[in-house]
């Protein structure tokens, strides 16, 4: 578990530092560059004409340093989830694998829950650790010891209720980048505003060039950051909606498929 923890920690952090790498590229060599020649054609058109009326540029409504923060964090959780999601679904393939071969109308026996229990620790290291195979063998482990299905019962749903508590309780990043996205829009919106102001005195001069771009970087950060932060919580939930189901589909695996065929006394092993 430290090794895998280890490789996710690695893997967030080399993640970050890609994003952060191509969007910064991306933003230098194509988004400002084409940003500045439309706004000089804008700035050179209200010149000419006083009735002029800006169009609205995908460039220019992205160009400045938050947009830019915002899209490294999108894309940093991006992969965060991506990560996520993959494992899950890879835990999820797991479910439909019989890990404990029991024909139907067989009963495990207390003395017979070791072997079964060898079966799943033959396992590859990298399959143990996932959910399934460890509810499994303390389920089995917990009735080899006890001879209490009931106890059995209790472990096996306890492992699941902690597994699904872990996954919580790692998706905290995510929803800090949710959260921190808007955050930096509203900066943005800040630090427009402020510029704005610097330069209300050259629009009472008639120059409102300064004054409208400053205010086009205090809307345009906030409204970029609220997008993204909308399509980041529908991932989010997804993501949760897909890890609450492994959580679901493994309880409802270790019901049917090792809890009801457990018996504690030799005259279930007939049936």
């Amino acid at each position: 578990m430290r090794r895998a923890i280890s490789t996710e920690f690695v893997y967030q952090a080399l993640a970050l530092v890609v994003a952060a790498l191509l969007v910064h590229a991306f933003f230098v060599s194509v988004v400002r560059p084409n940003a500045d020649t439309i706004l000089a054609e804008q700035v050179a058109a209200m010149q000419a004409d006083p009735d002029y009326v800006q169009p609205r540029s995908f460039w220019v409504t992205i160009r400045d340093f938050e947009q830019e923060a915002c899209f490294i964090l999108m894309f940093w959780a991006i992969a965060i989830m991506a990560y996520k999601g993959i494992a899950t679904a890879r835990e999820a393939r797991l479910l439909g694998q019989e890990m404990v071969p029991v024909p139907e109308g067989m009963r495990i026996l207390p003395e017979d829950a070791r072997e079964y229990a060898r079966q799943i620790e033959a396992l590859p290291a990298s399959r143990q650790q996932a959910l399934l195979p460890r509810a499994l063998l303390s389920a089995l482990h917990r009735f080899g010891a006890t001879r209490n299905i009931q106890d059995v019962s209790s472990t096996a749903h306890a492992v699941c209720d902690a597994e699904a508590e872990r996954l919580e309780s790692e998706l905290s990043m995510v929803r800090y980048i949710a959260w921190a996205i808007p955050s930096i829009g509203f900066i943005g919106t800040v630090r427009g505003i402020g510029e704005a102001l610097g330069q209300a005195h050259k629009a009472v001069e008639g120059d409102i060039a300064g004054v409208t771009q400053s205010l086009g970087t205090a809307f345009n950060s906030t409204f970029i950051a609220l997008l993204i932060s909308i399509g980041l919580m529908f991932l989010l939930h997804q993501l949760q909606l897909q890890q609450e189901r492994l959580v679901l589909d493994c309880e409802t695996y270790l019901d049917g498929r090792l809890v009801r065929h457990l018996a504690t006394g030799y005259e279930g092993a007939a049936e």
